[in-house]
């Protein structure tokens, strides 16, 4: 107990002390581990699972989408790219699609190592 309690602890923390660009990198491992149970889910034949996992990483898209700052030109294309994934999440939700949400989970871990190359970037910028 004292154990499960110092990791939601360490957890809490980690978000609190995390920094918008360490947060967003969060929320897309969040967006890729909910779809990956969501696959669980499918190939199991647990419905729910599979309904629950997809409704989060749709919440997770959605958030990300509320949060672009629309005066960036490039904030439109990642408004294109959260459109589409959120319209393939439904669409694996109605059909509970392995395929579909595989290839979500694509595009996902792609913009993820985007952005992880995109902090790293700016880390080294930093230094100089």
């Amino acid at each position: 107990m004292a154990l499960s309690n110092a990791y939601e602890q360490y957890n809490n923390n980690k978000v609190m002390m995390a920094s918008p660009a360490e947060l967003t990198l969060m929320l897309y491992e969040g967006a890729i581990k909910f779809c990956n149970m969501a696959i669980i889910g499918i190939e199991h034949n647990d419905i729910e699972k599979a309904h629950t996992n997809i409704k989060k990483a749709s919440k997770i898209i959605q958030y990300l989408r509320e949060t672009l700052d629309m005066k960036y030109p490039v904030a439109q294309n990642f408004e294109n790219v959260y459109v589409y994934l959120d319209r393939r999440l439904v669409e694996a939700n109605i059909k509970k699609d392995k395929e579909i949400l595989e290839e979500v989970c694509e595009h996902l871990r792609s913009v993820r190592d985007t952005w992880k190359e995109v902090m790293r970037m700016n880390r080294e910028k930093g230094k100089v």
